[in-house]
């Protein structure tokens, strides 16, 4: 073998000599055991960490990794390795290579009693000047029992006492983007690891699962009337942020610790309804028909303490920061589930935690500017103000009926929609005329009445048709049932499963890739996913190609659970794809929303 690599190198030495001047990086090729050096070690007695250092111009195949045992009653399972670079190679096409350095995770199996064997692991490569090379073998001695060498810092290494990749069970971070992001958090420094889950939090803040903190923070600065000050308005918007994300970071390392999210257990009827009644009495207190305040008596005890303290109900804004996050963002997105894998896996709250507070922060960011530009467009007293206040109690209202959407029957929230539309083209006159003499202001916002009232009726007659749908509320009327009935057709179909024993039975039974999608009726990025992505005709004919089934948790029973632990998922939304033998394709799962684009990309590496 020794030799065949010597006669590959000369021959590959005098291809470089010969190849023109500038076509490739200079120096000789050197030999592959030393362009690509595999090195191993035991993370935990089921997993074994392979590393392959590359030398720079030379490359390898992600597909290309091949591994066995001395003695081969060890067994090795699917490698699970990052996504690699695409690459329009000579030899074989299109491909995924890898550069520098590439870290594979390798689940054992080993008999009773065998602890330590020889690793034998073959890569293959080319260099940048033209040359590749044949799959080239190289060992390594693994003793599973051995503590693992950290191979990198992390941030508050110092408060814990533990290797955290020592940590039971700290292996199985899939290939996808949550397991990539569990990897910067054991792996990177702590500056980068909170800069980075900052940035995925400003991300994070224009998704929908956000968007209704707007009105309710807007809401909080403008019931403080209009002589509030800029300085005020930014401290009561810092608290409510801080509530937000304190709350953020303890549910979190809750969730990661105990492997359930605790805001999906607060997604039913009675404590949405109960959250939104407290929105509706809000915002009927911004229409005028009553003051918010406490009694009298207990003003006077405290009036002494709330004159020290500027911003003003503080604790409140606190509280309604707390429910914010545990009620109207219960969505689970790729950097949230990247940190309670994490979590889960290595035990490690404190860093854990100190991420996820900094994601919030990044969520929060833009809501300090939604409360500071609150202030700044409050006018002074009089009638422009009451009818700055009116709107955000209109917005209050949408917010409430939001919240309901998912727990009440559907026709429920169109009525709604339709009656909320209705009285606000109403008060802003759209039925009422004009005088003469009326200002551009005055028939701009009739103009804006006149939209909301035509809007509010119809949804109204579209959900007396029987639409259910606020988007497109007069469909029904001319695609009428059959073509309702066409559509459905077209749409792709899936198979419920609602425990991990219905799931095994359908997975041994397959031929075909198979598609399970985590879905429950109150998270927004489930349906998004539904509308958006699923709804794509290029896309609805790959998954037409699969074998789909649905897990819809909205319940979070204990079946629920099950499902969503067997796959080390904290809640909704999240993809899981299978193979035609039923095994899982760790790399490919998504977690949080993804477009049609992206998502087709993911199905063609499915159904390959």
């Amino acid at each position: 073998m020794s030799r065949l690599l010597s006669l590959l190198a000369l021959l590959a030495s005098l291809l470089a000599l010969s190849a023109p001047a500038g076509a490739a990086p200079s120096g000789s090729p050197m030999r592959p055991e030393e362009a690509f050096v595999l090195s191993a070690q035991a993370l935990d007695p089921q997993t074994v960490e392979v590393t392959v250092k590359i030398a720079s111009d030379y490359y390898l195949y992600a597909d290309k990794f091949r591994f066995r045992a001395d003695p081969d009653t060890v067994s090795f399972g699917t490698p699970q390795r990052p996504p690699g670079h695409v690459k329009n190679d000579e030899f074989f096409g299109r491909v995924e290579t890898y550069r520098k350095e590439v870290k594979l995770l390798l689940p054992v199996t080993a008999p009773d009693g065998v602890t330590k064997f020889r690793l034998l692991g073959a890569v293959q490569g080319c260099w940048d000047g033209g040359i590749c090379y044949p799959p080239n073998e190289q060992t390594a001695d693994i003793d599973l029992m051995a503590k693992p060498v950290k191979t990198g810092g992390s941030f508050l290494d110092g408060l814990l006492s533990r290797d955290d990749r020592s940590a039971p069970g700290a292996t199985g971070i899939a290939g996808d983007e949550s397991g990539r992001i569990a990897g910067l958090l054991r792996d990177a420094s702590g500056p980068l690891v909170l800069l980075s889950f900052f940035g995925f939090g400003l991300l994070l803040a224009f998704t929908p699962c956000m968007f209704p903190m707007i009105p309710i923070l807007s809401g909080i600065i403008v019931g403080h009337g209009h002589n509030i000050s800029r300085g005020r308005a930014f401290m009561l918007s810092l608290v409510y942020v801080l509530g937000m994300a304190v709350t953020y970071a303890a549910a979190g390392v809750a969730a990661g610790l105990s492997g359930t999210m605790l805001s999906a257990a607060l997604q039913n009827a009675w404590v949405l309804g109960s959250f939104a009644l407290v929105f509706v009495l809000l915002s009927l207190s911004m229409f005028g028909f009553y003051e918010l305040q406490l009694p009298s008596a207990l003003q006077s005890r405290l009036s002494s303490t709330a004159s020290h303290q500027q911003g003003g109900h503080l604790g409140g804004v606190a509280v309604m920061g707390v429910l914010s996050a545990l009620i109207v963002g219960p969505c689970v997105a790729a950097p949230l589930a990247g940190a309670l894998l994490y979590i889960a896996q290595t035990g490690n709250a404190a860093l854990g935690g100190a991420a996820l507070f900094a994601m919030a922060l990044g969520m929060g960011a833009p809501l300090l500017a939604v409360g500071v530009a609150a202030r700044s467009v409050l006018p002074r007293a009089g009638a422009w103000m009451e009818g700055v206040k009116k709107a955000f109690g209109v917005m209050l209202l949408a917010v409430a009926v939001w919240l309901l959407t998912p727990v009440v029957p559907p026709l429920l929230p169109m009525l709604a929609w339709a009656a909320l539309l209705v009285f606000s083209g109403i008060f802003l006159h759209a039925i009422d005329p004009l005088p003469p003499q009326a200002k551009g202001w005055q028939r701009f916002w009739k103009g804006v009445g006149v939209v909301l009232l035509i809007g509010g009726a119809a949804m109204l007659v579209g959900a007396l048709a029987g639409s259910r749908d606020p988007l497109q509320p007069l469909a029904v009327l001319h695609t009428g049932t059959a073509g309702a009935n066409a559509n459905a057709a077209e749409a792709p179909r899936f198979e419920k499963v609602s425990s991990v024993a219905e799931l095994d039975a359908r997975l041994t039974s397959t031929d075909r890739p198979v598609m399970l999608d985590f879905y429950a009726d109150w998270c927004v990025s489930c349906k998004e996913m539904e509308r958006f992505t699923f709804t794509d005709p290029k896309i609805a004919a790959r998954m037409g190609r699969m074998l789909l089934l649905k897990a819809d948790v909205t319940a979070n029973n204990d079946d629920d659970k099950a499902l969503l632990k067997r796959f080390n998922l904290f809640g909704p939304p999240g993809t899981i794809f299978f193979d035609r033998n039923g095994k899982e394709r760790n790399d490919l799962r998504v977690v949080g929303f993804l477009e049609a684009g992206p998502f087709g990309e993911v199905l063609d590496r499915a159904l390959r």
